[in-house]
């Protein structure tokens, strides 16, 4: 009887131990034409998540305001899972991966082709390149992308549309990169990419009530997320760049449920 309790008293230690010993790690994402500084929407939510025990990385992506655009879909998928690398050589024993607006749309590509993630943070999603609405503003542009890329010219540099929160605008970047994120079938459509989700991949898809994509409801995305008893649709205060502030309790909340 005693060297029954001695078993179950260390086996109790050894398994507080190994619980103990687990450390939720985040790379946080940044929207289009964003930047991950303190003073920007996710650089306020990396803090916050530093300061609540998670290990936490918020680069600047291949969509930032420096970068402009300077990978394709696919290649900035690689690059997410270097990012996932360097945070379990940092410690972390599960991964969450996340991003804000154009950022949470890169993370649930991420999520729908790698293993390992256990959870997708969406925060503000946006980038919708499926869309009729966001197709006119940017005048089908991804059509002339198309044809350079046929015609072996994918890697050249030219000046194309690109629509940010409703605002039109010319970006410059290679055809096969533009192409590659403004597809109407391609690579980063958010409700194919959600329906993809690993197995085990639980997801947090948190918008404002004042976000243009509020207006589309869980049936647009969420919806198609496979089941997962920690899938979790969260409204807010505010409107899209207010998200990251507005949201990070419920953020917090989720991610130490996981």
């Amino acid at each position: 009887m005693i060297k029954l309790i001695i078993t179950l008293f260390i086996f109790s230690i050894n398994t507080g131990l190994l619980y103990a010993a687990e450390k939720i790690g985040v790379l946080l994402m940044h929207g289009k034409a964003g930047t991950a500084l303190p003073s920007s929407p996710i650089g306020g939510l990396a803090e916050s998540l530093e300061s609540n025990g998670f290990i936490v990385l918020a680069p600047d992506m291949p969509w930032s305001r420096q970068r402009d655009y300077d990978k394709t879909f696919d290649e900035s998928m690689i690059e997410i899972n270097e990012k996932v690398v360097e945070l379990k050589q940092q410690g972390a024993t599960k991964i969450v991966v996340g991003g804000h607006s154009m950022g949470a749309n890169a993370a649930l590509g991420y999520g729908a082709r790698y293993d390992g993630v256990i959870g997708i943070l969406a925060i503000a999603p946006g980038h919708l390149p499926e869309s009729d609405r966001f197709q006119n503003k940017i005048d089908h542009d991804w059509l002339r992308a198309k044809k350079m890329v046929e015609a072996g010219h994918g890697s050249d540099i030219n000046s194309f549309n690109d629509v940010n929160q409703g605002r039109q605008r010319e970006k410059e970047m290679r055809a096969e990169v533009y192409l590659s994120w403004f597809k109407p079938n391609g690579s980063a459509v958010m409700p194919v990419n959600i329906a993809n989700l690993k197995s085990g991949t639980a997801l947090l898809w948190i918008i404002g009530e004042r976000d243009r994509m509020h207006d589309r409801g869980k049936d647009y995305a969420f919806n198609h997320a496979p089941e997962n008893i920690k899938n979790s649709y969260i409204v807010v205060d505010g409107g899209h760049k207010a998200t990251p502030e507005n949201g990070k309790v419920e953020i917090i909340r989720w991610l130490n449920n996981l």
